[in-house]
Formats: structure tokens, sequence, C-alpha cells
């Protein structure tokens, strides 16, 4: 604030009780906001609206006497001169006035106004309300105005509106809430180098309330030397009459009027005759405490000169000490009169007509009429409780209104916290979800580039199985050459002979044959080559050809009379099984009323076809390894295809399929699978188609190939010393 509010005159009789009412409104302000905050609520700037419509701004200058130039004012030069008038009428009591100003003030700024006349409106408003005795509105007012300095932090603002807060938070009864307010105000102000004596002043204040004297009194001494730096008379003055409070409370009657001829000179300096009056008033106090009547008429009598010569009405302080004297001077009658006219001269929520009427109930008293004191005390006590009860309303009102208002503001904290706390979880979750996002991705790449490295693994292996593919077609096509040159050698041989001889496998397919089989049974040739021997003979004996052939694989001779196709000879067959072990027979032909000697020629081709030097050693190896490959084929077709032996004798068209008790069985092939059981000359041929159509038909691993490709190897190797293929 520019000057510090008027001062309330303190009575000994009125202020005891206003401190057991402070005392009980401060522990309920502690129960109330206690629980909200440690720290002041914040209050917002729309908390106390102007309550009624503002005025015309286009009439506003006029109206209040604001000087009209050749050029149309601004908005914000008007305000300016707005604000200006109502800080006069402020200073000099006529608030209905300065309210007007400021009214007009905020009609002419408007709501898009500059900060700074904005924060002064608000601070005027608190000014005002603060001298009307509407503390909490001032309250609001000066919060709001430190809202707005604080935000724009303007620190020499800051400090004033502590300033404020604190003055109106000691007139509230939070002495505490001033002292802190009014301490960190201070604080600001030494900060800047730009201590002011107002603020000491008001610290003072709070400490005397607080009853620390010695606090108190250190505190105005400092307000006292920055009033006189700052050559404020009139301020210095206030705080001389504070001391000289301080010490007449503590009974030191002497210093109290020194305090007070110092103020009052102070004043005649400044020329402020009214407080000259209210000054005379304390010196009259003094006297009479001393019961000095005589200095008590002198001070009185100086007073009287003052107002008379300035035409100055006595304020009630005054007429209360005027009127204390002359009852104490024996004229009881006088000094009730003259508080009567005091008491009328006051509105009737005036706070100093408590104390006159209970001076009044005492001259009347002293003049005699008791049921008149009695009744003027009642009414005293009366408007004391009236006052006392107004000021609780006061205080209880804003402290419901600050509780409130921490309660909103506390739920508005929990939301602004709610909302961080959902702002973080949405980020985090941003940007787990920009993580994920980014690991999905390096996910699939490392997947993209696994895929590619085994797609070009799996090109690279399928190259080398086609390579080796070609190796091994290279190869056989070799071995065919050479087979099909090793055929044609058997052939001429065969042809040579007189007798008819054929060579067949274990299924009856005629592998070759020379021109006298060809024509004992009718045909060409070529034709027989390829063909299966039973379709050569008559029906009827079929079923005994097929018998016989099973029986080859562990029988050394067979012989089988049977007809032609055409019926039209009959033969005789002799089988014997070819020597070199590779599963293959020998069948010789004769017609059946032949000599015997023309079959004793077969036997010796037989014969002569083994080698008498055979090995029977390397022999039992070869079958070893039959069984071992056998074994081999069956298991890498099981793990591979996951069916059985069975359906690779199905799928192959290789081996057999039987019935067998209602059960289908490969015999044929289980053979195989056990050396004890391997035929004495087992048809290798068929292991061997069963190994490739294994390593053609079967996905394995380049190791399990590789070994049933060196077992056929091992198979091979015996079957080329041994025999033709």
């Amino acid at each position: 604030m520019t000057a510090a509010p008027a001062r309330t005159p303190r009575w000994p009789q009125a202020r005891r009780r206003p401190y057991a009412l402070a005392a009980i409104c401060s522990a309920l302000f502690l129960i109330l906001v206690g629980a909200a905050s440690a720290a002041p609520p914040r209050v917002l700037c729309d908390a106390a609206p102007t309550p009624r419509p503002l005025p015309d701004p286009a009439t506003c200058p006029r109206r209040l006497g604001l000087p009209v130039g050749a050029v149309a004012p601004t908005a914000a030069s008007t305000a300016t001169g707005l604000l200006a008038q109502a800080r006069e009428r402020i200073g000099g009591g006529r608030f209905d006035e300065a309210a007007q100003a400021l009214d007009c003030a905020e009609a002419s700024l408007g709501r898009d106004a500059d900060w700074s006349l904005h924060y002064e409106l608000v601070r005027q408003r608190g000014i005002l309300a603060y001298r009307r005795e509407l503390i909490p509105e001032a309250l609001s007012r000066f919060e709001c105005a430190l809202k707005l300095s604080t935000a724009h932090e303007d620190r020499s603002a800051v400090a004033r509106d502590l300033k404020n807060v604190g003055s109106a938070l000691r007139r509230l009864g939070d002495f505490r809430g001033a002292l802190r307010t009014l301490t960190a105000s201070l604080q600001m102000q030494r900060a800047q180098g730009e201590v002011g004596g107002a603020v000491l002043n008001n610290i003072a204040d709070v400490y005397r309330e607080l009853d620390e004297p010695d606090e108190a009194t250190r505190h105005y001494r400092e307000a006292l030397v920055a009033f006189r730096a700052q050559n404020n008379r009139v301020e210095a003055g206030h705080v001389l009459e504070s001391l000289s409070e301080l010490s007449l409370d503590r009974g030191d009657a002497a210093q109290a009027q020194r305090w007070l001829q110092e103020a009052l000179q102070t004043y005649r300096e400044a020329g402020n005759r009214a407080y000259e009056l209210r000054v005379y008033a304390g010196l009259m106090r003094t006297a009479l405490s001393r019961a000095d009547l005589a200095q008590a008429r002198q001070w009185r009598q100086a007073a009287f000169a003052i107002a008379g010569e300035h035409k100055l009405s006595l304020p009630a302080s005054l007429q209360l000490q005027i009127a204390r004297s002359e009852r104490l001077e024996g004229r009881a009658d006088a000094a009730a009169e003259r508080l009567r006219a005091a008491i009328a001269a006051l509105p009737e929520s005036g706070v100093e007509r408590i104390a006159l009427l209970e001076e009044r109930s005492l001259a009347q008293e002293a003049a005699g009429d008791r049921g008149a004191a009695i009744a003027t005390l009642r009414d005293a006590h009366e408007q004391e409780r009236v006052l006392s009860r107004a000021q609780q309303d006061r205080q209880l009102g804003w402290l419901r209104t600050r509780f409130e208002t921490a309660e909103r503001d506390r739920t508005i904290a929990a939301l602004e916290t709610e909302n961080r706390l959902r702002r973080g979880e949405l980020r985090q979750r941003t940007l787990l979800l920009w993580l994920t996002l980014a690991a999905s991705l390096a996910a699939a790449l490392a997947l993209g580039l696994l895929w590619m490295r085994r797609r070009q693994r799996a090109r690279l292996l399928e190259a080398e199985r086609e390579v080796r593919e070609e190796e091994a077609l290279a190869r056989y096509r070799r071995e065919t050459e050479a087979l099909a040159e090793d055929r044609s050698l058997l052939q001429a041989l065969l042809d040579s002979r007189q007798d008819a001889v054929c060579l067949i496998d274990a299924e009856g397919q005629v592998l070759a044959a020379n021109r006298a089989a060809c024509e004992l049974l009718d045909a060409d040739a070529a034709s027989p080559v390829g063909q299966a021997l039973g379709d050569y003979l008559g029906e009827a004996d079929r079923e005994a050809w097929t018998a016989a052939l099973e029986g080859m694989e562990d029988a050394s001779e067979q012989t089988l009379a049977c007809a032609r196709r055409d019926g039209a000879i009959r033969l005789q067959a002799r089988l014997t099984p070819w020597l070199r072990g590779d599963g293959l027979i020998v069948l010789g032909l004769r017609e059946d009323c032949a000599s015997a000697a023309a079959m004793t020629g077969l036997s010796e081709v037989a014969a002569n076809a083994d080698d008498s030097d055979h090995d029977a050693h390397l022999r039992e190896d070869f079958r070893r390894t039959l069984v071992e490959l056998m074994l081999a084929v069956v298991e890498t077709w099981e793990r591979s295809t996951g069916s059985s032996r069975l359906e690779l004798a199905e799928r192959s068209r290789i081996w057999r399929v039987t019935v067998d008790d209602g059960r289908l069985r490969v015999r044929a092939m289980e053979r195989y699978l056990s050396l004890s059981r391997l035929p004495r000359r087992p048809r290798w041929r068929d292991v061997l188609r069963s190994a490739y159509y294994v390593l053609s038909h079967c996905t394995m691993t380049a190791q399990e190939r590789e070994d049933l490709q060196r077992r056929v190897d091992a198979a091979l190797a015996y079957t080329r010393r041994r025999a033709l293929v």
C-alpha cells in the first residue's frame, strides 16, 4: 500500500476481550486450514468481482471531472488518470468517490488491458476494502495482486504485495501467517536494498499482538529510522505513537510522554494538526495514568486552542480523555454530556463507541444516576457483543472462504498431478510403443537376414546336391554303358551255345535269352528280354512257376514241367542259381522228350560261370553289408517320412506285399533285415534299388546321405568284382 491505513485507537478496556476472540479464531483457522496446506492457499484473481454493473467508459472522465484535451485520450491514459484520482480520494477518506473512479477505470480498461494497469486496479480495490474495514475482501484483492506481480516477476511489486497481505492477515487474527508473509517481504526488500519503514512497522505491530514487546520495540525503532531517512514525518509520528503505547503497556509513563512529545513535534513540522490532536489525547492519557490532573488540564487547553484555531473537530479519543479528566475533577455532568455528544457523532458500528459508553456510565455513576449508568453500561456491553459477533462472523466467513479455496486448489492440484501422471504414462506408453516397434523392426530385419542366409545356404546345398546328382548320373551312365557292353558279351556267349538258356531275376523277369530259348518259347530274339517268363507259359503252369521262383532263394536247384503258352509243346525247365551270388537264376529249357544229356550241359554252364577260387570270407562280408544297407534304408525311410516299411514296399514297388492272417506283410523285405534270415542267394539288386529310391525321395542330412551312399558303394564294389549286371 502507498500509505499505512488509519490507525485504530486501542483502549485498555476494549483490547483485552478481542484477544480471546482472536485466539479462538486463530485456533479455528489452524484446525480448518492446517489440514489443507502448510502454506497459505492460493486465491483466484476473479474471487471478488465487482458487485455492481460498470458505468459507461465514454462518460466516466467527464462525470468525474478529468480534463479532456483536443486529442481523444486512449483507454490506457484514461485508466491511468482514474487510478490516480482514486488513489487521492482513498487517502482523503472519500471512499465512495474512490469506488466510482475505480469502476470507471475498470470499464475503460476492459479485459485486454496491460497487466500493470490491471494490477494497479486490483491493488487499489484492495486498499479501498482495507480502509473500509472489509478485510477478507481486501485480502483476496491483495493476493490477486501478488499473483499478478509474481507471474510477471516484478520483485518490487511482490515485496509490496506481501506487505499488504501480511497487514490484512494481521487484522484477521492470523498473526503467524502475517509474520511469515511480512518477513518474506522484508527479505526481498533487503535483497534489493530498498527497505521500507511500512513493512518494519507492520512486523512490529504483529509482535505487539503476539505479546513480544522487545521484538516489537526493535522493529519500531528500525521503522522510525527508515521513515526519517525517507523524510516521511507523518509515518514517523505514527511509529512514535506506537512506541508510546508500548511504554504505557509496560507502565513507563515518563518514556511514553517523551515519545509523544517527540511525535507532537514531528506532526508540527509536517503541519498535520489533526494528528496533533490525537497526540494530545495520548498525552492526557499519560498524565491521567500518573494522576497528574494539572498536567492533563494543560494538555486539554492546548488541544482546545489548536482545534479552535484551525476549526478542527475533536477526535473521539481526545473527547474520551477530556471527559475522563472532567470526571476526575468532579464535573461528572459535563463529562456525561460531552460523551453523549461524542457518541451521537459516531456511526453505529464505530469501535470508539464502546469506550465512550463505558466512560459515560462511570460519569453517570459519579453524578449519582446509577440506573442510567447501568443502562449505559449494558448498552456498551451490547455494542461490544455486536461488534465482536460481527468481527467473528467476518473472520469465520473468511476462514470458510479460505478453507473452500484451499480445498478447491487442492482438488485442482490433485487433478493437475493426475494429469501429469497420465501424461507421463502416455509418454511412457508412447516410448514403449516406439521401442516395441523398433524392436519389432529389428527382429523382422534379423529374421529377414536369417531367412536370406538360410535361403542362400539352402541354394548352396541345393547346388551342391545337384552337382552330386549330376556326378552320380554321370557315374550311372558310365556304369550303364559298361553294363550294356557286358550284356552284349553275355548275349554273345549264350548265343554260342546250342541248348536253350535264359538268365532271369528273382521275380521271373528275363534278363537274357539265347536263340534256342527264344525258339522254344516261340518268341523273337529280343522280345523275351524285360518280360516275365511266366507270360510265355500256359496259364495252368504259372502258379507252379511262381512257387518255384520263391523257393529258389534257399534251394540249389529245381525242376519244373510246363507247357508253352500256345500248348504246342511241353517244356522241361531246370532252375539253378547264378553262382556269383547276385540272386539271379539260370533257366535251362528243353522239350519234354529230349535227352537228359542236353540238361547236363546247362549245369556245366552254371558251374563254369562260378569261380572255383571263390573266397567264402568275402561273400560273408557282402551278406553282412547287404543287411546293414537294408537296415539303414528302412531306418532312414521311417525317420524321414514317419511311415512304416510296408509303405516303402508299396510306394517303391520293389518288394512283394503279402497277406498273412488278414494282415499285410512284407516277408521278403523282412528277411533282408537280419543276417540269420538272409537268403543264401540274396537279391542284392532289390536292396540297391531300395537304397536308390530312398536317396531320391527322402529328405535327409548331408551326413545321413553320405553314410547311406557309402553303404551303397560298398555293396556295388563287391558286385563289380563278382558278377556282371
